[in-house]
């Protein structure tokens, strides 16, 4: 190639087990076999904290959840003088909302970008739209590999067309042979052998084909079907064999288990070649219609076999005009009917593979390789990479905020096995003053959050939240209704200690578990009790309490959004919100009671959650209207974050207590201006919210910081005169939150050009 000295192929990479890893292995390696001039090398993104054992050709690995690792993608592939990028797309693969993660990157590359599209929906969420049209928008050519992928491009998402390009899925160059030469090395010699391979997943159908085998096996007692293929490792994390197990029993239940063969093994490409080859009848029963490509498909299909399929929009295309047998989704009978015709009809099924055989050899690797190396100079020729990277200067404050890592080291010194302490003595758990529901409520918030965000091990943090939700759901009194709030270190309750507040955050806990967490036993664990919590929230005086479970509730509609109940439940707090705010507020005061006290920022946050949530502008506007009038009064004369002080209370019409200030205000502040920030997109919120958080920092009243860098504590507080030296719980899951707020939103507004809402 004349004009290309060096291609980069970004996307999953063998040995990681996955279809996009196989096809991007396959790409690469067949690129680099027919172009020994050109230097190639892969660019993985990696969803495991141990990494995987990547060959030579990997040259700089990106993992999945960590932004700063696609931004120092860009400047690699910068440095490095690369003249292609070739880019497999599919959402579920990088970091960030829908994957928004890889914009980072491919915003700050100067080369041409080619995008393979893996997934291309007709019906895409707000998130999935937004990536997708910038990713349009900055490659230079977008292949697909069906007509029906080109149709929606142009149809849904206006793509010109002369930007993309049909080129389809490669498979490897196999000889034609009679399915009988391998069945002796699998032991299946003398069987008509039914295939089904890939990666085990509920969408795969496979339950459907074994349904079939009944009617088969009655007049054809020599079948065999052959499933060939480990379960998903993201399936196998979070569930284990369950699916596959769920399938060895219906076989049994369907008394045809000597008829079935699990081959749970992620096979060599050599290996998958012997068992496409072997096969009498390939079978691709997925569920749902909107596949736009099946690497399964192509392989078998392009290799010889006659194909049975349900149709998803790439067999639609592939199996037109006889080369196959379509049948409808969920139809046992009809796959059973189409087993039998081809077992009788034999003239019809080798006709079939003969037929497939040829056309295949037009999608070998090979040929796809050398129409991706022309589609690789077409994009050189019409954009050559730009010699030198434009330099952007910018103004202090127009430059991103450099946030601390999230330590946990003095989080995990706070607890033990029951839960968090809930005070220090410097960085010392205090042992006397026991635990209480308060701060195991936020620390299940704060380990729940972090794992969203994945830049910790998910398996510390499952068993830090499993503790945390453990000791919330002790604290659960069901005689009385309520939560306890205090136990001894001797692990007793202090009795009749029942708070409206700690209640209503662990309210808002347990919401936030079931709608946040990816530990399905977690989630269910909070709902044995959410909605027994959630009721009788109504009939408490507290507003913090109300505004603690609204946000709980509101967590748990993001999951849920048909739960009447809850939306109920949110509808009949924040209407006793709004009309506190409209009994209290003045153009003076524009607040929900006549002091302020603590935690103020959370009512506001709760009230706007709730109008985005109903779709109730006066609530919204209300939310809005007084966090405005919060954060004027929680400025100092110097103009940085001076929350109301906790010595006393402050009270309409006297001054403001200064001292002693409690980093509690200071989250709730963030949390709050960041809500403001995702509903209006209005700057101002976030730099509200970034005022707040250099309080932290030392942008205070003292000019002393609070966090200590060296454990990722926190000190309880500013006094007239210094800090408080204790770290206890609330004060360092206090920061802690805030900085994963702050990290969650500067990884928002990288994955997108501007917020969109939650």
């Amino acid at each position: 190639m004349k004009n290309i000295k060096k291609v980069a192929f970004i996307g999953n990479y063998l040995p990681r087990q996955c279809g996009i890893a196989t096809f991007t292995t396959d790409l690469c390696e067949s690129f680099a076999l027919i172009n020994p001039s050109v230097q190639c090398f892969a660019i993985p993104i990696t969803d495991i904290e141990e990494g995987y054992q990547y060959p030579q050709r990997v040259r700089f690995e990106i993992k999945e959840q960590d932004i700063d690792t696609y931004k120092a993608a860009a400047d690699f592939l910068n440095l490095n003088d690369v003249d292609i990028v070739c880019l497999q797309h599919e959402y579920g693969i990088f970091g960030g909302k829908a994957g928004g993660y890889i914009l980072s990157l491919l915003r700050n590359q100067k080369m041409p970008l080619i995008t393979t599209l893996h997934t291309i929906l007709k019906n895409p969420n707000v998130h999935q739209r937004h990536v997708m049209d910038e990713l349009l928008a900055i490659s230079d050519y977008v292949v697909v590999m069906s007509q029906k992928g080109a149709e929606i491009l142009r149809s849904i998402y206006k793509t010109p067309q002369d930007k993309v390009r049909l080129i389809p899925h490669g498979i490897p160059d196999v000889p034609f042979i009679d399915p009988s030469f391998y069945k002796d090395q699998y032991g299946v010699e003398g069987k008509t052998v039914l295939l089904t391979f890939g990666l085990l997943a509920p969408n795969k159908g496979i339950e459907v084909v074994l349904r079939s085998l009944p009617d088969v096996i009655k007049n054809h007692p020599n079948v065999v079907y052959l499933v060939a293929g480990v379960t998903h490792p993201n399936l196998l994390r979070h569930e284990g064999e369950k699916y596959r197990l769920s399938l060895q029993r219906l076989a049994d239940e369907l008394g045809v288990k000597g008829h079935v063969i699990f081959h749970n093994k992620f096979v060599s490409i050599e290996e998958l070649e012997e068992l496409i080859a072997l096969a009498d009848i390939y079978i691709t029963p997925y569920l749902e219609e909107t596949q736009i490509t099946s690497g399964t498909l192509a392989y078998s299909f392009g290799a010889g076999n006659a194909v049975i399929s349900t149709p998803f929009w790439h067999a639609q295309e592939l199996l037109a005009d006889g080369m196959g047998i379509l049948v409808p989704f969920r139809d046992s009978d009809s796959i059973a009917q189409a087993i039998t015709r081809l077992i009788r009809n034999e003239v019809e099924r080798h006709a079939m593979r003969k037929n497939a055989y040829l056309l295949g050899r037009e999608m070998t690797w090979n040929k796809v390789a050398q129409q991706y190396g022309n589609l690789f100079e077409e994009a050189r020729q019409k954009r050559p990479s730009v010699m030198q990277k434009k330099i952007s200067m910018r103004p202090l404050n127009e430059q991103p905020l450099i946030l601390p890592d999230i330590k946990l080291d003095h989080f995990l010194r706070m607890t033990d096995s029951i839960g968090i302490f809930h005070h220090a003595q410097h960085n010392v758990p205090n042992f006397a003053e026991g635990y209480c529901t308060d701060d195991n409520s936020r620390a299940l918030i704060l380990t729940v959050l972090l794992e969203n965000l994945g830049t910790i091990n998910s398996l510390r943090l499952n068993n830090l939240a499993s503790r945390f939700l453990g000791f919330v759901r002790y604290a659960w009194d069901a005689k009385a209704a309520r939560f306890r709030n205090f136990l001894t270190f001797q692990r007793k309750w202090v009795e009749g200690d029942f708070s409206e507040d700690s209640h209503g955050r662990a309210v808002w806990a347990l919401g936030t578990c079931m709608g946040r967490s990816k530990n399905e036993g977690f989630s269910q664990m909070a709902a044995e009790i959410f909605e027994q919590a959630l009721t009788p929230v109504s009939s408490f005086s507290s507003p913090r309490a109300w505004a603690f479970a609204l946000i709980g509730a509101y967590e748990y509609q993001q999951r849920f959004p048909g739960d009447r109940f809850a939306r109920n439940s949110l509808e009949v707090l924040a209407t006793k919100l709004m009309k506190l705010y409209d009994e209290n507020s003045s153009a003076e005061w524009k607040w929900f009671e006549p002091v302020l006290s603590y935690c103020n920022a959370k009512i506001p946050r709760a009230l706007i959650v709730s109008g985005r949530c109903l779709v109730n502008e006066k609530m919204l506007r209300s939310g809005i209207d007084s966090l405005n009038w919060l954060t004027a009064v929680q400025t100092s004369s110097r103009g940085h974050f001076q929350p109301v002080g906790s010595d006393k209370i402050f009270e309409r019409g006297c001054s403001k207590p200064v001292f002693d200030q409690q980093p509690i205000e200071a989250y709730s502040t963030i949390s709050a201006c960041l809500e403001a920030y995702l509903t209006t997109k209005d700057k101002h919120w976030y730099n509200e919210a970034e005022k707040a958080f250099h309080w932290f920092l030392g942008a205070n009243d003292l000019g002393i910081p609070l966090y200590e860098p060296a454990n990722g504590g926190c000190y309880d507080g500013l006094h007239v005169d210094r800090v408080n030296r204790n770290q206890g719980a609330e004060s360092t899951i206090a920061f802690l939150l805030s900085l994963y707020q702050m990290t969650n939103i500067t990884n928002i507004i990288e994955s997108f050009k501007e917020p969109i809402l939650e």
